[in-house]
């Protein structure tokens, strides 16, 4: 059973094994046992289900409060080629129906509702006439009052899955659960600890940092000026400091958007869209904006403000690096991040004991922020995930530079400020102690105190930066308002009379994410034009991660492309032609021969006789459809087409006439005409919706065959 799983891993999704706990998950699921799998964000959740739904016998309901999920995850199935759907309020009442009635012919294998769906009787109705083999729970952590997002509706869920007759299997899924939050669930639900899956929570290819004393976003313009044609994502709490981040990288000229809750939801739909699709490099957003979203190819996550607790850190961070790739996660540290969130956790409508709770997850958070431990390892503990080693990448585990004594520095910043009458902003502070000679300080006559240029050494923008640092650490502190002012604080006082020191790391060091390499950029560049060819986003044509591997191998034959990691036999059929005609470009740059699989997986286009096509001719042979042979072998209709067209071109003796119908035949030769032959969209596009691909590809690979249907036809 587990090998027929991993043919179908292979097949659709292209990967040559399972990542840790997957097969655990799919086996339990596989033999109706109710499991909990806890994996991190980005570890392939998804698949846990998606694998068993196309090898069970009924439908697979996954159950998601997520809307953005349910539309991404099924375009994302329709790429491999498993039907899938999705009910939601995004539908129209036509809409709807068609899709209930698709659902009843047994047109799909899986279909995403909100749990909020099984409140409807008609649906409840639907579920208990057809068979339903497992009911999938995502983010299943929302069912516990002490998780960081939950929803009441999810508690009502076990109540419906018991009138569903026979009971299908259960499996419930999340990223972040800690021990009471995974207790809650496995009650909830009745699930042992024996078909409890955690995997852990670590993801090794992202590195976290923690940045204290900068200037936020000076610090987001140098990130960005080193990585601008990397996606990213930079979250903040409020949607003031949204537009504050937003209006910036605009009028720098940054291909940004913006996502807050003042947004209408057509304003919101579209810029997520625009991400989705990358023609948005980087979205700043609050916490409202990813969840769910199965964008890959995010490189970075920044923080520009504090989260709430250490899960909704993770899980938001965990959005980067989805396809394995090394990504960063960037938080921003300002003291005055902490009464933010103090001040909403106070305006929430959460009884004492929630209230309580939360400000003890806000510490949890801020405790992070000024850790000198493994910063992976802080959040692995948090959620009782005890490991070794310290990561080695954190800038924790880095931090190699100087730690500097900037008492003197400090106690000249705040001398100056006082003798400013603690009345004016920090930029005309930085320009008094650069000594400039702005008029606005001649005017106030600030060129006659004993601190005017007292830090000539450094420039205006040196100086405003350090005050940003003694801001950050509380030792001055600016007035509320448009125009902050300022004053030095209690601690402030204490170090100017020498009853404390100031220290200070020097200055941070942006890297480039990702290197120069001309294959990449060139297969990325065209991975954009085939996703709005076809109106997907780009990660749904295949992931950095597979791209990377291409340009580091050159495939140059189908049977070479088919062994880059990610891609399956439906996107081979489907994009193979064109990124193989690219790599011919860079044949030149080829080092890798591959005489042996790049991966340990079979081959995935032939049997182990690497005779597949007649197989598949011996059962047509036999009087089977090409959909019944599809579904003998586990292989796609197109895969079974292409088969029969190779047996024809080989000089088998094979009837093709009653695939094709002949009326279609001078239509789709017009079409050729007029479109070419080179890739079959175009052909598509031209002809009438009932038309099919594997008509199309019959034409193309079959013409000899069928030359007397197409001679009468254009006689």
């Amino acid at each position: 059973m587990l090998l027929q799983a991993e043919k179908h891993l292979q097949h659709y999704f292209g990967y040559p094994s399972f990542r840790e706990g997957q097969k655990d998950i799919i086996e339990r699921a596989l033999t109706n046992k109710d499991t909990l799998g806890i994996m991190p964000t980005g570890g392939g959740k998804s698949i846990c289900y998606q694998i068993p739904a196309v090898m069970a016998s009924g439908i697979t309901i996954v159950i998601t409060p997520l809307i953005s999920l349910m539309k991404d995850q099924v375009d994302s199935l329709t790429e491999v080629g498993i039907p899938s759907t999705y009910l939601n309020s995004t539908l129209s009442t036509s809409e709807y129906k068609n899709r209930i009635e698709e659902i009843k012919l047994d047109e799909y294998r899986l279909v995403y509702v909100a749990p909020e769906r099984l409140e409807d009787y008609a649906f409840m109705e639907l579920l208990q006439s057809i068979p339903v083999s497992i009911i999938a729970i995502d983010e299943a952590h929302c069912v516990s009052e002490w998780g960081h997002d939950f929803r009441p509706s999810y508690r009502r869920i076990p109540q419906y899955i018991e009138q569903i007759r026979p009971k299908p299997t259960v499996m419930a899924l999340t990223a972040t659960a800690t021990p009471q939050v995974q207790t809650d669930i496995c009650s909830f639900f009745n699930i042992t600890d024996e078909n409890t899956i955690v995997t852990g929570f670590q993801r090794s290819n992202l590195s976290f940092k923690v940045e204290k004393g900068i200037d936020k976003l000076l610090y987001i313009d140098r990130y960005l000026e080193k990585n601008k044609h990397d996606s990213g994502i930079i979250y903040a709490s409020t949607r003031k400091e949204v537009e504050k981040v937003y209006d910036r990288l605009q009028a720098k000229g940054y291909e940004v958007g913006k996502y807050h809750g003042g947004m209408s939801e057509k304003e919101r739909s579209y810029n997520q869209d625009e991400f989705l699709k990358d023609n948005i490099t980087v979205m700043v957003a609050t916490n409202a904006f990813g969840m769910g979203i199965d964008k890959s190819n995010v490189r970075y996550v920044i923080h520009y403000s504090l989260p709430k607790n250490v899960e909704a850190f993770y899980q938001e961070a965990g959005r980067a690096g989805r396809d394995g790739e090394e990504s960063e996660c960037i938080l921003l540290f300002s003291p005055q991040d902490v009464q933010v969130q103090k001040f909403l956790i106070e305006q929430s409508v959460y009884d004492d004991e929630r209230k309580s709770n939360e400000y003890k997850k806000l510490q949890q958070m801020v405790d992070y922020c000024h850790t000198e431990l493994c910063l992976l390892q802080y959040i692995l503990n948090y959620f009782a995930d005890v490991t070794g080693e310290p990561c080695g990448k954190c800038s924790n585990c880095l931090d190699t530079g100087e730690v500097l004594d900037m008492t003197k520095e400090a106690q000249m910043v705040m001398s100056c400020i006082i003798r400013m009458k603690q009345k004016f902003g920090k930029t005309m502070v930085a320009q008094v102690l650069a000594g400039s000679g702005n008029k606005k300080v001649k005017q106030f006559q600030f060129d006659q105190l004993s601190t005017y240029g007292i830090l000539k050494q450094w420039n205006s923008k040196q100086i405003t930066q350090f005050i940003d640092y003694l801001i950050a650490e509380q030792i001055v502190q600016p007035s509320d308002g448009a125009f902050p002012t300022l004053t030095v604080s209690e601690k402030g006082l204490s170090i100017l009379k020498g009853e404390g020191t100031v220290f200070r790391r020097e200055q941070v060091v942006i890297q480039n994410l990702t290197e120069d390499n001309e294959v990449f950029e060139a297969l990325r560049q065209l991975r954009k034009e085939v996703a709005s060819e076809n109106h997907i986003p780009p990660y749904l044509v295949f992931s950095d991660k597979t791209l990377r591997e291409m340009s580091q191998v050159i495939p140059l034959t189908e049977e070479e492309l088919l062994y880059i990691s990610g891609v399956g036999q439906n996107k081979l059929e489907k994009y193979g032609s064109s990124f193989l005609e690219l790599l011919q470009e860079f044949q030149e740059k080829k080092s890798t021969t591959l005489n042996q699989p790049i991966h340990s997986a079979p081959k995935k286009t032939t049997s182990s006789s690497g005779q597949s096509h007649l197989e598949t001719l011996e059962l047509y042979e036999q009087g089977m459809s090409v959909e019944e042979i599809a579904k003998e072998r586990g292989l796609s209709n197109t895969t079974i087409i292409n088969h029969i067209i190779k047996c024809n071109n080989d000089g088998k003796e094979v009837d093709v006439k009653p695939l094709v119908k002949v009326e279609h035949i001078k239509l789709i030769l017009d079409a050729i005409r007029e479109v070419g032959a080179e890739r079959l969209k175009p052909i598509k596009d031209a002809l009438p919706e009932e038309v099919g691909y594997e008509e199309i590809r019959l034409v193309l690979g079959c013409q000899d065959t069928l030359l007397d249907e197409i001679t009468t036809i254009e006689e």
